[in-house]
């Protein structure tokens, strides 16, 4: 078994020429917006802050608390 220094694969230029035009036609050439992490962390608060409020307005008016 031959050893080399550098594992990954290298492509012809034919073959690099394919994923080229792969990745830059259909779903993988839209433009995304970054992933924000604290914007995901504060929808959750707040929907998890109103469903609390509204679980507590409904058992108020149905006298459980």
């Amino acid at each position: 078994m031959p050893e080399h220094q550098d594992s990954a694969p290298v492509l012809s230029g034919e073959d690099q020429a394919r994923v080229d035009a792969y990745i830059s036609r259909g779903v993988h050439s839209v433009d995304r917006k970054p992933f924000r992490p604290w914007m995901l962390m504060g929808v959750i608060v707040v929907v998890l802050t109103a469903l609390s409020f509204l679980s507590l307005v409904i058992a108020r008016t149905k006298g459980v608390v």
